[in-house]
């Protein structure tokens, strides 16, 4: 046999097809990340809406619901785009000013006399087009992903100001208004569109060779690269989802305030990271499930709408939802580096019994 002869193709299995080899109980003892990603996170939620529907009896109504799922959406559609990213163990920080900045841009193109729809998919494409660049500086320039997105993030927020004078942009007569305040056979149309974007989300994630090729970058994206992953090019690509999807979340935003706000946006990139990792993806990359993300956003909702139900001053809020967001890095790192309730051995235990004796 030659010496020369190629050598297998490498196979690389994303971190998702391994979790489902692991159990509830393993051999060294119980599993804390194999229950969270499958029940912890809803006995979060039904605890929660539980508590809150006790405390405030307003709370469990069909309009107050259909109102927490309107305010979910917007954060919702940011944290799908957020699962791509943090899959490929990245983060992207300007979501948030891309949020104001395609408002913005799709108020102004509306005003202008162009057709609803134009507005619409220009805002979404000023989104795919920031996350583009920010795609491109990290996958091609190696630069890190916090720094590029931070300067991003700061960049877009000073063009949003410079854009409207610092000066919200009021239309009363938005011809997409309908796209934050109109409503499908009852449902918010937001919610719908939530909806669409999960679906679409969940199929290229866990159906497509491009949804194994992510989980794969953010596994191991040297093993990825040599299995013949361009891992740039999948790089890029989160980032202009994360990006796509943070600009049809401002238009939706503008949409719903009939108005075009430079200061739209601010911190949203936190309550996408948190309702990411709540959901029980990984900062480390490579494990996660859209399914989990949805979770966390609806968690993050009905906390909000609680706390301002039982009338707890903003600040107050600011402070409970920032212990959230660590609570979440957390359980995060404790899946990483377990606790685990650790099972004698029978080796061990015969050795135990022997120095007794």
């Amino acid at each position: 046999m030659s010496d020369h002869s190629p050598s297998p193709r490498l196979q690389v299995k994303p971190e998702s097809t391994a979790e489902s080899r692991r159990g509830p109980v393993t051999s060294s003892g119980f599993d804390f990340a194999y229950w969270w990603d499958r029940v912890g996170i809803l006995v979060v939620l039904v605890v929660l809406t539980a508590l809150m529907a006790a405390i405030a009896p307003n709370f469990a109504t069909v309009d107050n619901l259909l109102n927490i799922a309107r305010s979910i959406s917007i954060n919702a559609i940011l944290a799908a785009g957020m699962t791509f990213v943090i899959l490929t163990a990245g983060i992207d920080l300007s979501v948030g000013s891309i949020v104001a900045v395609s408002g913005i841009v799709a108020v102004l193109t509306a005003t202008s006399g162009l057709p609803s729809l134009v507005a619409v998919v220009v805002g979404v494409l000023v989104g795919a087009a920031a996350g583009v660049v920010n795609g491109l500086l990290i996958a091609y320039l190696s630069l890190a992903a916090f720094i590029v997105t931070l300067g991003t993030m700061t960049f877009l927020r000073g063009l949003g100001y410079t854009m409207t004078d610092g000066q919200p942009v009021v239309s009363n007569v938005l011809n997409f208004r309908d796209l934050g305040n109109g409503y499908i056979a009852g449902i918010p149309v937001p919610v719908v569109i939530m909806v669409v974007v999960y679906l679409v989300a969940w199929f290229t994630l866990e159906r497509t060779r491009y949804g194994k090729h992510v989980y794969a970058v953010g596994g191991n994206a040297e093993a990825a690269r040599l299995a013949g992953i361009n891992v740039r090019r999948v790089t890029t690509s989160v980032y202009a989802i994360a990006g796509a999807c943070a600009g049809l979340a401002g238009v939706i935003f503008a949409a719903r305030v009939v108005s075009a706000q430079p200061t739209a946006g601010t911190s949203y990139e936190l309550d996408a990271i948190a309702a990411v990792v709540l959901g029980g993806t990984s900062l480390m990359g490579g494990r996660g499930r859209l399914v989990g993300t949805l979770v966390g956003s609806v968690i993050l909702g009905v906390l909000s709408t609680g706390l301002i139900l039982m009338n707890v001053q903003f600040f107050t809020q600011l402070l409970i939802k920032g212990v959230v967001i660590i609570l979440a890095v957390a359980i995060d790192s404790l899946k990483r580096h377990p606790l685990r309730l650790r099972r004698p051995s029978a080796a061990g235990a015969a050795t135990a019994t022997t120095q007794r004796s």
